[in-house]
């Protein structure tokens, strides 16, 4: 496998070996060892599945007191997964990574606990998985918009489909307010 250093600190992505036949393809999406060798040593305790038509975005979501960190790969589709630095005590406040990840590249991103993430769906139909090191808790979440001009995120979709949740997050300006 191979890995990609980010801009963000501990962010990474990770393009597995893949093993291309007539029959089809064969890629270890997961291997303790490997994965601890890179830098990911927390376990994963919960993984999630989400599966959107072309257009959705989903995001910008973190957890306050209890951050997961996410191994984020796409099984069908395409999406732009992005994380965002959130913390205003980091250098790298406000700085983003931005991928895409779909069914022929395989590629794969590590966000680790404490950053802000997000996607959008550039395929039909996508399926979106992530692992992630803590369990979810609703009354721990956080977020800011996926528009929020302090981050500028070159989006590759103007008019994303968005739950009611999404379109109520703050602003970053809103958000440090309430901090």
């Amino acid at each position: 496998m191979k890995v990609i250093t980010t801009a963000l600190p501990g962010v990474l992505i990770i393009e597995p070996k893949v093993y291309k036949d007539e029959r089809g393809f064969f890629t270890e999406t997961f291997q303790l060892e490997r994965y601890q060798q890179v830098g990911i040593t927390q376990p994963f305790v919960q993984e999630n599945h989400s599966r959107s038509q072309r257009g959705v975005l989903r995001g910008l979501h973190q957890q306050r007191t209890r951050p997961q960190g996410k191994l984020v790969r796409v099984s069908r589709g395409a999406a732009f997964d992005v994380a965002v630095d959130l913390n205003p005590a980091s250098p790298t406040y406000t700085q983003y990574v931005g991928v895409e990840l779909n069914d022929e590249n395989h590629l794969q991103l590590w966000i680790p606990p404490g950053y802000a993430h997000g996607f959008c769906v550039l395929g039909d139909l996508t399926d979106v998985h992530y692992s992630c090191t803590d369990v979810y808790c609703p009354d721990d979440e956080d977020g800011v918009r996926w528009d929020d001009p302090d981050l500028a995120i070159p989006w590759p979709i103007q008019q994303p489909v968005l739950s009611t949740k999404d379109l109520a997050l703050p602003t970053l300006q809103a958000r440090m307010q309430r901090l």
